[in-house]
């Protein structure tokens, strides 16, 4: 399938999403450079990525009940003006503490659009939800690969250069979309209720959980490697992430509809967690540097499997409305990823550099027992059914 036989509104909110990831990967090259300017330790930087994450988890439960009442493209437009406003924001302060604040707020919008940027896709694909969503995770991997390239060569000139992008580039996208994003199929109207409700489905409830965990280790390697890459330059780092997230576009665009066509989207899952895992302990095992950035662009292609398998089940299983379904399914997602950097920052300060990726696998693999205890509830992803969600 090519790019022609996507609908316009799929392909607009797509790019869109490219802009908007690119503010989540732009700060990974900059923190060393932040933590040396403003006087902060690791623990400290750590906070410019919990507190993110936190206030976006947080925010999904809402994000959803606020597309079925005025619409996901408005939704949008609001989350993406938030990102602009806050992320230039973090080019003006001078503490880390003032910058975690503003970081939180960016979470905010972040929330607001990521949830309602999946259901436009999903809403408007028209039977081909499978492919359009394969679409989104690309959008959003090379969104994320291509912020530490930017905030690399941006930042090897100053860490503020980096935040003062995100915001024109966001500005940007907010003009895009405003101009060329439909709204989908207008859904009935769903409080906070019945966002919570969604998880007394089994399969959903599953699915967020092994998300949670998933993204606890996604997060260790995005937030807390950069850190312990010695010797590396700020361009260096944002190479070894940019080939990172190169591989996670192959992991979600190429690899998983193949492989789910032909083992099933649960079983690619487990196979991807059970690679995190192994590559996350050898992560904690080696010594040198240039190794581990080996392994953390290995590990692209887990990570990419994972993100388009999840998200594929996500608003696969739940019978909600689809602003509904992926504000539960990110909610628990990206608050198990805000707790992630702390716990990072904390041990590896304290008690070896070494340590936070042993806590990372024992993680992932939780999150494979979890999946594989009720594999039962994802029968439905059945190899000749992944093309239809």
């Amino acid at each position: 399938m090519g790019f022609r036989d996507f609908h316009p509104a799929v392909l607009a909110t797509a790019l869109a999403t490219f802009i908007a990831f690119l503010g989540i990967g732009v700060v990974d090259p900059i923190l060393p450079s932040i933590a040396k300017e403003l006087g902060a330790d690791h623990f400290m930087v750590m906070f410019l990525f919990t507190s993110y994450l936190l206030v976006t988890g947080l925010a999904n439960l809402v994000a959803g009940t606020l597309a079925t009442r005025i619409g996901s493209k408005n939704t949008m437009l609001v989350g993406i003006g938030i990102v602009a406003v806050f992320a230039g924001g973090c080019a003006l302060v001078s503490s880390v503490e003032s910058m975690a604040v503003l970081r939180g707020f960016w979470g905010l919008g972040n929330a607001l659009f990521t949830t309602t940027a999946l259901a436009i896709i999903v809403g408007v694909s028209a039977g081909n939800s499978g492919r359009a969503i394969t679409l989104y995770e690309a959008a959003l991997g090379f969104g994320i690969a291509c912020g530490p390239l930017l905030g690399g060569f941006l930042g090897a000139q100053s860490w503020r250069l980096p935040f003062a992008g995100t915001s024109v580039l966001m500005l940007l996208g907010f003009v895009f979309v405003a101009t060329t994003v439909t709204e989908p199929d207008t859904e009935g109207r769903e409080g906070v209720r019945a966002l919570i409700g969604t998880f007394r489905h089994t399969g959903v409830r599953t699915n967020a959980i092994v998300g949670m965990l998933y993204t606890y280790g996604f997060f260790t390697v995005l937030a807390y490697t950069p850190l312990v890459l010695e010797g590396f330059t700020t361009m260096q780092i944002g190479l070894v992430f940019f080939a990172w997230g190169l591989l996670v576009i192959v992991g979600s665009a190429v690899l998983a509809p193949r492989l789910n066509a032909r083992f099933g989207t649960p079983e690619v899952a487990s196979a991807a967690l059970t690679a995190f895992a192994a590559l996350l302990c050898l992560m904690w095992l080696v010594s040198s540097p240039m190794v581990l950035a080996g392994l953390v662009v290995t590990a692209g292609l887990a990570c990419g499997l994972l993100n388009a398998n999840l998200s594929t089940l996500a608003m696969g299983i739940s019978t909600h409305s689809r602003p509904s379904a992926s504000g539960a399914y990110n909610s628990l997602r990206f608050t198990g990823g805000a707790f992630a950097p702390i716990v990072a920052g904390y041990i590896g300060g304290n008690y070896g550099a070494a340590l936070p990726f042993l806590l990372g696998a024992a993680v992932i693999t939780l999150g494979l027992i979890v999946l594989l205890a009720r594999f039962s509830a994802f029968t439905f992803a059945t190899p000749d059914a992944v093309g239809d969600h």
